[in-house]
């Protein structure tokens, strides 16, 4: 053993010697994943000082370059989620063509760690929280990378968590399992209740190289054969194949049984690999495939579920969800994996029929008994027929922002969680209608400047830009549409201060100008690499160059703001002009012919 030096030799401090660090903050979040990412940046866009605590190296959880899930979403024509989540999108797009999971966790990252409010706490597990009597006080943390504690007190608390860890440290209400059916009535649980889940999943992700690729399995790879894949015969020369079935835990407990589980799911993952290189029951094509990513961390898809003033069902599912207090929606279908996972002789999922959209209202995302505590993701206060269609990733992202912004209004208000409810609905729906977060069956309120006015331009429409909707429904385009440099007028009839321009441009939410592979709502990244790829790029309809202009005292025009290579949806320009006009002028699109345009408005 090699003598080190005695300056670098610290004696033992009897357990004492290491720090905590107490942090003081408007709002915790506990958890990264898409929701927690959300629920953290919309509170701290809102004016809240907020702390987000994550357990990973990174954010995004099941989105992340440690699980790889597709971020899933809404049928249906013109039903994608915007806000927040449609913003990271974007940005993805234009940053990202060629899909490089490095990058996307870089732009989750900036996210956050550019955000004014927002401090941030990464591979920082929650271990524990203080109480008094059915309040949350402070939450404590280990952060392995510094070896330090990190004690965070808030007045809020949002478990972004995915498993819920505040549930059993705090008391709060939850449950876990399938309800029976008899419960709430929903004939698609099982006849009687139980403890399983559905399972969890470590995916697969393939390249293709120009020359054959040799594999050997290692000795504890399953030996997986056809006939033990009745229902999932891989298809690993479609673009798509991410191997979401190899799935197992639901027979298992969801959280005390994950090691075990990730190990089984290695062999598993490792023996499919070598049944499709060599089988022999596999064309010649993929001779050229090769294995470029195996996850070690499994993408969990249920555990512990709050319980909140309202547990939703399969029936507000199927009812489409018109809540008073819908602050966000769903549109997968009730997705139900079947608990046995890989080793179940039956389908791997049933796709219980749901309408898309369907709302989900604000009262499941807060705790029913512990009176600071909130919650957003897979955790919210659904049975487990409802959790199969809320369960999504760009649901938990929309529900996520949904509850940051509740949770900032409840600091600035000086209430809780549920007094949001009761006090500052109408004030949540439309500060989320603002944010460019759909609410199905709602309407947007214009500003009282923006009502007054009157619209003019030289082609039909303009009077679609303030009626309240910003995206097509049904067979309402809701948009003006027109060539570039045209122009739309806003015209106020006496000299008055415009602060603000909000601009809500077409962002293709079919996604029909993305290469074909990207159009799907299921893929906004890849699942494999294949040479004759092609990279994805910003949607065409959108608005690349526009030009803002103000109406002088000398009656002539003046431009306040021209933009040259925007990319992004929602665009607010902040402005200082008491004026008796404002006017657009769209220059040029990123491929489209046409401008398209959802909403211009000025406050």
């Amino acid at each position: 053993m090699k003598n080190h030096p005695t300056s670098n030799i610290h004696p033992a401090s009897g357990g004492s010697g290491l720090k905590t660090i107490t942090h003081e903050a408007d709002i915790c979040v506990v958890g990264g994943g898409l929701a927690g990412l959300c629920a953290a940046v919309s509170a701290a866009r809102r004016g809240a000082r907020v702390l987000i605590m994550q357990e990973r190296p990174m954010f995004g959880g099941n989105a992340s370059s440690e699980v790889r899930m597709w971020v899933c979403g809404a049928h249906g024509e013109n039903n994608r989620e915007t806000g927040l989540v449609e913003e990271i999108m974007l940005e993805n797009y234009y940053r990202n063509p060629y899909q490089n999971y490095s990058i996307w966790d870089s732009i989750l990252h900036e996210k956050v760690r550019f955000e004014k409010n927002l401090d941030y706490l990464l591979n920082c597990t929650c271990l524990d929280a203080d109480m008094e009597e059915d309040r949350i006080v402070a939450v404590r943390g280990w952060q392995m990378t510094t070896q330090t504690f990190h004690l965070v007190r808030a007045d809020i608390f949002l478990d972004c968590s995915g498993d819920s860890i505040l549930a059993p440290l705090t008391g709060a209400a939850y449950r876990h399992g399938r309800e029976g059916r008899g419960e709430f009535g929903e004939d698609i649980a099982p006849e009687q209740p139980d403890q399983k889940t559905m399972g969890m999943s470590c995916l697969i992700q393939t390249r293709e190289y120009e020359k054959k690729r040799i594999f050997i399995p290692p000795f504890w790879a399953e030996k997986i054969t056809r006939k033990n894949l009745p229902h999932r015969q891989p298809d690993p020369l479609r673009d798509s194949e991410n191997f979401w079935y190899l799935e197992l835990g639901g027979e298992q407990d969801a959280i005390a049984d994950t090691e075990q589980i990730r190990d089984e799911l290695q062999d598993i993952a490792f023996g499919i690999w070598d049944y499709i290189k060599n089988s022999g029951d596999y064309p010649d094509a993929v001779d050229l495939l090769d294995i470029d990513w195996i996850g070690m961390l499994p993408g969990k898809r249920e555990s512990r579920r709050y319980v909140g003033d309202v547990i939703m069902t399969q029936h507000d599912v199927r009812s489409e969800g018109r809540f008073p207090d819908l602050v966000a929606y769903g549109g997968w279908t009730m997705d139900d994996h079947h608990p046995g996972g890989f080793r179940s002789a039956e389908k791997p999922t049933i796709f219980h029929p749901a309408p898309s959209p369907f709302g989900i209202p604000y009262r499941s995302l807060y705790s029913k008994n512990i009176v600071n505590l909130m919650f957003a993701g897979r955790n919210i206060s659904v049975t487990h027929t409802a959790m199969s269609a809320t369960r999504v990733m760009a649901t938990c992202a929309t529900v996520g922002q949904a509850a940051g912004t509740a949770a900032a209004i409840a600091i600035r208000e000086k209430t809780s969680p549920r007094g949001v409810y009761e006090q500052h609905l109408s004030c949540l729906k439309e500060t989320l209608m603002d944010d460019d977060c759909y609410l199905p069956f709602n309407q947007r309120t214009m500003p009282s400047l923006t009502q007054k006015a009157a619209y003019t331009s030289n082609t039909p429409g303009a009077e679609a830009l303030r009626n309240g909707f910003d995206r097509p429904i049904g067979d309402q385009d809701n948009g003006w549409t027109g060539k570039p440099g045209d122009t739309i007028t806003i015209h106020i009839d006496h000299p008055a201060s415009v602060n603000r321009v909000r601009l809500i441009f077409d962002s293709d939410l079919n996604r029909t100008t993305l290469p074909e592979s990207f159009a799907s709502n299921n893929r906004p990244m890849r699942s494999s690499y294949m040479r004759n790829a092609c990279p994805t790029h910003v949607p065409k309809t959108m608005i690349r160059d526009f030009r803002l202009e103000a109406l002088g005292e000398n009656g002539q025009w003046h431009m306040i703001k021209e933009v040259n290579g925007n990319y992004q949806r929602r665009v607010i320009i902040p402005i200082d002009q008491k004026t008796t006009g404002i006017r657009l002028v769209p220059l040029a699109t990123w491929g489209a012919d046409d401008c398209h345009i959802f909403s211009f408005d000025i406050s």
